[in-house]
């Protein structure tokens, strides 16, 4: 089944109060943010979306896909599970080889000649620390871990929501992260308090006690800023590759990287 939109009809927040947003679309490759302080229904919001909710969670919320209710089947069957989730805490217990694990996942996905190198070629372009075929799952550090998931989410999975929860100190490359899922057509959805994922969605979903409250689109300033945060958040990046291998800080030129960056003209 080709997933084109899913929609998320209204429900209550924590008071028992009517959400005040109407039904909000979301259209494949299109990011939506999830912002809001903590316990303000945010995880609530992606456990909804994830079970197809049909008024039967605490939010009573109802899921839509492509604009009608999902069947049972759709919602019970893990063989024809919609939605992949990216979590900053998730880790492989599999005692194998990526080679072996992106095989694996493939076969079962009912995908052919899958190209391991290419998917972990991808993976590496979102971590400092690379990955090898042969490198056994359970000794991948957190940013290898996650920068695999994603690349397998984009590349194998068939799962065309993604929900993505505070990965924002996964020690990846965030913003690649998201387009490389976008660019595969995907529904992505992201909940962080970090402004280079908040600001790099084309809309943010702002929750308040539990309820959706408001919806802010992108500008063009945002999305320029989100760029510029970017490139410090790579510069950040690099700088804990360099004192995981035993450099010296001041050997890193920091002040040549605020000179130069975009970000500070734009102050």
């Amino acid at each position: 089944m080709k997933i084109h939109q899913i929609t998320i009809q209204a429900g209550i927040d924590k008071l028992g109060n009517t959400e005040r947003l109407p039904d909000l679309r979301i259209n494949k490759g299109e990011i939506y943010g999830i912002v809001g302080p903590t316990g303000s229904g945010k995880s609530q919001l992606i456990a909804d979306i994830e079970q197809l909710a049909q008024g039967d969670t605490a939010s009573k919320r109802k899921i839509l896909i492509n604009g009608e209710i999902p069947s049972h089947e759709l919602r019970s069957d893990p063989r024809k599970k919609m939605v992949a989730q990216l979590s900053q805490n998730m880790n492989f217990f599999a005692d194998m080889p990526v080679a072996d694990f992106l095989k694996l996942h493939a076969k079962c996905r009912g995908k052919k000649n899958i190209d391991v190198k290419h998917v972990i070629s991808i993976a590496n372009t979102l971590t400092g620390e690379p990955i090898n075929a042969n490198d056994n799952l359970t000794i991948l550090s957190g940013g290898q871990t996650r920068a695999l998931m994603v690349a397998d989410v984009a590349i194998i999975s068939e799962s065309p929501i993604v929900l993505i929860d505070e990965i924002e100190n996964a020690g990846i490359k965030k913003h690649e992260a998201l387009q490389l899922l976008s660019g595969e057509g995907k529904i992505i959805l992201v909940v962080t308090h970090d402004p280079v994922l908040a600001l790099s969605a084309q809309k943010r979903i702002i929750m308040k006690n539990g309820g959706m409250r408001d919806i802010i689109e992108s500008t063009y300033r945002e999305k320029q800023i989100s760029l510029q945060l970017n490139d410090i958040d790579q510069y950040i990046l690099t700088l804990r590759e360099d004192v995981r291998a035993g450099k010296k800080i001041e050997e890193v030129n920091f002040d040549a990287l605020l000179h130069e960056s975009s970000f500070l003209k734009c102050l």
